[in-house]
């Protein structure tokens, strides 16, 4: 009997320390969250004092942090810049390389004005540097002239985009891809032009969407995401991305979430939009 009590008290003392120690990696994974959520902009409407444009993004990790990121800034008055990517691998590790590509290639962006592949170009080669882990990133950036409605564009391994014209809704735009962000430091990548009438629109997102799996293992594919953008009247890009995300969640149903879904959707209403007419 003092045998069986010495054991129970320390399979006590045991599962205490265990329990105390999942409570602070969980406590620390909240605090991850909290700071990768606030590194990606979040608060809309994002630019309420511009009317030729509206842009909507939402990211939801697989885990409690993820590699999937986007970003939009202003370079200028008359440029937005536009950033979807998905890094390599789930968690932790994904999480902190994520957070740098986004810092190297807002930095990048910033300043001196530079072309889409010549930004991707600078990243690739910093990344390579300092890549032990031999991660990657996927990244698909654009610049939006907001005058002109023109869009440069340079794609890193990324899925392609999905443009909106509004006389023929969302078609798959099957871009040119260069090499991954940290595969190897010569990678070259190319800018190519797309240009925006107004009504016309712009979706971007990461592999999660197509990749997103049911329990019979059957993907929700491209065909499927084009689809379901085409399933009814363009409305406004918040309600894009929502109908998106619950036709994934009725499509998944009870199996689990694989990978990280990430989505952006620009509308362009031209340099002489006004909504106040």
């Amino acid at each position: 009997m003092q045998d069986m009590e010495q054991e129970m008290n320390a399979y006590v003392q045991n599962l205490t320390k265990v329990t105390a120690e999942k409570e602070r990696i969980n406590t620390e994974l909240d605090v991850a969250k909290q700071i990768q959520e606030g590194m990606v902009p979040n608060i809309y409407p994002a630019f309420p004092e511009r009317r030729e444009f509206d842009v909507y993004a939402m990211m939801d990790p697989a885990k409690e942090v993820g590699g999937d990121f986007y970003d939009f800034f202003m370079l200028d008055k008359d440029h937005l810049v536009l950033v979807m990517a998905d890094v390599s691998g789930k968690g932790i590790p994904a999480a902190l390389f994520m957070m740098a590509s986004k810092i190297l290639i807002k930095n990048t962006s910033s300043g001196v004005f530079r072309s889409p592949a010549e930004i991707l170009k600078i990243v690739n080669e910093q990344i390579c540097q300092g890549n032990a882990a031999e991660m990657f990133v996927t990244v698909w950036l654009g610049i939006l002239e907001i005058s002109s409605g023109k869009l440069v564009c340079a794609n890193a391994g990324h899925e392609y985009p999905v443009i909106f014209r509004k006389d023929r809704g969302f078609e798959l735009l099957k871009d040119k891809h260069g090499l991954v962000i940290g595969a190897v430091d010569i990678a070259k990548y190319s800018d190519y032009e797309i240009f925006l009438e107004p009504g016309d629109g712009l979706f971007v997102y990461t592999d999660g969407v197509p990749e997103a799996t049911n329990a019979s293992g059957e993907l929700f594919g491209t065909d499927r995401m084009v689809e379901t953008l085409n399933r009814k009247p363009y409305e406004n890009v918040r309600e894009v991305l929502s109908d998106m995300k619950e036709q994934i969640r009725l499509f998944v149903g009870e199996a689990p979430q694989f990978d990280d879904i990430t989505m952006m959707n620009l509308v362009y209403y031209g340099s002489d939009h006004d909504d106040t007419k």
